[in-house]
C-alpha cells in the first residue's frame, strides 16, 4: 500500500510505497489512468520509464499495455474465419492449430508468447514430428502474430527464427515407363486410366476426382480440367476451382490412350452425360482412403519405393515432357501451374504446341515397348 510520499510530474506521476520501492502512473489518450506493471527499486528508474511512455506518445508508438491481454486461441480461430482460404487451406490451418500449436500456445494472452517461448515451441515440435510440418506450422503462427501487430495488440513479432518457416522437401522419386505400366496394370481396369492421366497428363488427384464424361475428347485425345473436388481431412470432397486459373485447361494425352479412354467411358464412367469419370466399384465418387490402399497394394507389388506417392506420377510426368522436347512454358500448360512471372511466356504455348508434346511422348512410349518387346523375344530365341 503506498503512503503519502507522492510526487507529480509533467507528465505522469511517481510514488513511493511503504517497502521503499517506486511506482509510476500516467493518464493516456483513452483517458484511462496506467500503472506500471512492475515496480522500481529508485524513483530515477521510474522516472525513466514515464519518459520512456512519453517518447512512445509523442512519437505515436504508444500501445495500450492491456491490448496484447487476448486469448492466442480465440485470435488464431477468428483469424482463420475471417479468411476467403480454399477449403483445403482452411482444413490443414485448423489441423495445424488443433495438433501443433493451440497445445502449446493456446491458453496464452498473446503478449505472453515470447521469442525464447517460441524457439522452445519450435525445438519439441522437431523433436516429435517431422520438420516439414513444423515449418508450415512455423508460418502459420508467424501470419497470425504479423496480424496481431498490425492490429497492435502486440508491439512486435516474437517469430524471429532464420529460415524457420522454410521447407527443404527431398527431390521426389521418377517412375520409368515400364514402371508406369506395371502400377496402372496393377492397380486394375477400373484404375488403370487414373494413374496414366497423372503420370501423362500431368493432372492433380483433385483434377481426376472432378472430371467428367463430357471432358473427354476422343478425337483429339485429350481431357479437359473445368474444377476441382479435393477430399479433406474428414473425408469430405469439396467442390471447387481448380488451383490457380492455369489449372483451368485441356490436357492433349499421348494417342495410345484413345483405346484407354473409349473403354473406360464404356465401361466404368457414370452413364449420364456429365457423370463422373471415375467411380468406386460401389457406384459411389471414389475415397481417397480406399484409393490409397489399393495404391499402396500395387505400389509394392510393381516394387516402386515405398516413399512413392500417386502425387509423385505428376512429378514424373513433369520429366519425360521434358524429356520429350517440352520447354518450361510447355510443361506449365500441361501442369496447370501459374505464377506472375511465368504468365506472360506460358500463354503463347498454344492447342498445336501441346499436340506436338502428347506425340512425343507417345512416339517414346510405343518406341520404348517396342523395343522391350523385341529383347524379350530375342531372349526367348536365344534361350531356345
Amino acid at each position: 500500500m503506498a503512503n503519502s510520499k507522492g510526487y507529480r510530474r509533467s507528465f505522469g506521476a511517481v510514488r513511493q510505497y511503504r517497502s521503499g520501492r517506486w511506482t509510476a502512473s500516467y493518464r493516456a489518450p483513452d483517458g484511462q489512468e496506467h500503472r506500471s506493471p512492475e515496480t522500481f527499486e529508485t524513483k530515477k528508474a521510474a522516472e525513466t520509464w514515464l519518459s520512456q511512455v512519453e517518447a512512445d506518445l509523442s512519437r505515436g508508438d504508444w500501445r495500450d499495455p492491456n491490448a496484447g491481454k487476448v486469448s492466442f486461441e480465440e485470435y488464431a480461430l477468428q483469424w482463420v474465419q475471417e479468411r476467403d482460404l480454399a477449403a483445403t487451406t482452411e482444413s490443414l490451418y485448423r489441423q495445424l492449430l488443433k495438433k501443433h500449436i493451440l497445445p502449446t500456445f493456446g491458453a496464452w494472452d498473446l503478449d505472453e508468447i515470447t521469442p525464447p517461448r517460441v524457439r522452445t515451441w519450435r525445438a519439441e515440435r522437431l523433436a516429435s514430428t517431422g520438420p516439414t510440418v513444423v515449418a508450415k506450422s512455423y508460418r502459420l503462427v508467424k501470419a497470425i502474430l504479423e496480424t496481431a501487430v498490425d492490429d497492435e495488440l502486440i508491439r512486435r513479432n516474437p517469430c524471429r527464427i532464420k529460415s524457420a518457416g522454410k521447407e527443404t522437401a527431398p527431390e521426389r522419386p521418377i517412375a520409368t515407363i515400364d514402371q508406369v505400366d506395371a502400377v496402372a496394370n496393377a492397380m486394375g481396369p477400373r484404375w488403370r486410366l487414373m494413374v496414366y492421366i497423372a503420370a501423362y497428363g500431368p493432372a492433380r488427384p483433385e483434377e481426376l476426382a472432378e472430371m467428367r464424361r463430357h471432358d473427354v475428347d476422343l478425337e483429339t485425345v485429350g481431357v479437359r480440367v473445368r474444377q476441382a473436388a479435393p477430399e479433406l481431412t474428414n473425408g469430405r470432397r469439396v467442390l471447387g476451382e481448380t488451383k490457380s486459373e492455369a489449372g483451368r485447361r485441356f490436357i492433349v494425352l499421348p494417342g495410345f490412350l484413345r483405346k484407354e479412354l473409349d473403354r473406360h467411358l464404356r465401361w466404368y464412367a457414370e452413364k449420364e452425360p456429365h457423370g463422373l469419370l471415375f467411380m468406386g466399384e460401389r457406384g459411389a465418387p471414389f475415397r481417397r482412403s480406399t484409393f490409397g490402399r489399393k495404391w499402396r497394394a500395387a505400389r509394392a507389388k510393381v516394387g516402386l519405393p515405398a516413399d512413392f506417392r500417386f502425387y509423385d506420377l505428376r512429378h514424373t510426368g513433369h520429366t519425360l515432357a521434358t524429356r520429350s522436347g517440352a520447354t518450361l512454358k510447355d510443361t506449365m500448360v500441361r501442369a496447370g501451374q501459374s505464377s506472375e512471372r511465368a504468365a506472360m511466356i506460358y500463354q503463347h504455348s498454344d492447342l498445336d504446341r501441346q499436340r506436338e508434346i502428347a506425340e512425343a511422348l507417345d512416339a517414346r512410349v510405343q518406341a520404348h515397348r517396342k523395343a522391350a518387346k523385341e529383347r524379350s523375344g530375342a531372349d526367348l530365341v536365344q534361350g531356345a
